[in-house]
């Protein structure tokens, strides 16, 4: 598997993911310019992640404007060919705005910026990015967001529910899953989901600043385990 790391004007952890892939999970890694008008060199195999940041600033709201760089529409059809798609805050805000992904992405609740350790609860193995995940752990993996809460009309929260698509949920320390503790607002406590086709994968928290050792913290690593764990097998199996 390859992985290529898009990068905006104004993403700012793009970086982050090169590192988490290029320096300690040792995966090969190339940077897509905005302005690209191709994927060339990769395959369906490989996955192409929208990291955070703010990309053109956030006018207008976050994402809007990215959604209509140029490579998105080779990104778009990427996806909808089956290839890899992970989206990584303003990347999931993205990658709605996209449609790739059902849903958008508000202000927080309380109208402020987020930046703090916060535990998600895995909600389905039915995806690569946590087909390896233990459901029962919960997971500590930093969020760094002003608009990060997931809203959609309550015919999509329930197609989210009944194809399983939810990746992950706000909790706390033991894994319970309420109003209290959740960071943002969203609803259903969502902080992650997929596409039905289960190649498409967004969500708020950054695993790319939980993947080293030396953070103290390498939870977000499972997450991209995961996907190489798949990825072998699919090359087995294929």
């Amino acid at each position: 598997m390859k992985f290529g790391v898009v990068v905006f004007p104004g993403s700012n952890c793009d970086d982050d993911v090169v590192f988490a892939l290029e320096e300690t999970l040792q995966q090969e890694v190339r940077k897509i310019w905005h302005k690209e008008t191709s994927l060339e060199g990769f395959s369906t195999s490989d996955c192409i992640v929208v990291p955070g940041g703010f990309s053109y600033g956030d006018y207008l709201r976050a994402g809007a404007i990215a959604r209509f760089a140029p490579i998105m529409r080779p990104l778009i059809d990427f996806a909808n060919s089956g290839g890899y798609v992970w989206g990584i805050c303003n990347g999931f805000q993205i990658l709605c705005e996209a449609q790739l992904l059902p849903g958008v992405l508000l202000r927080n609740s309380n109208q402020r910026f987020i930046c703090k350790n916060v535990y998600l609860k895995t909600q389905t193995n039915q995806s690569a990015i946590t087909a390896t995940l233990p459901k029962e752990k919960p997971l500590k993996i930093p969020i760094a967001h002003a608009e990060g809460r997931y809203y959609a009309n309550e015919t999509t929260l329930n197609e989210l529910v009944a194809n399983d698509q939810i990746l992950f949920k706000y909790c706390d320390l033991q894994g319970k899953i309420s109003s209290e503790i959740n960071p943002n607002g969203a609803l259903l406590n969502i902080a992650g989901i997929c596409n039905k086709s289960r190649n498409v994968f967004g969500m708020m928290p950054h695993p790319e600043r939980a993947a080293d050792p030396i953070l103290g913290n390498t939870d977000g690593r499972l997450l991209f385990d995961s996907l190489l764990t798949m990825d072998r097998v699919e090359v087995r199996n294929g």
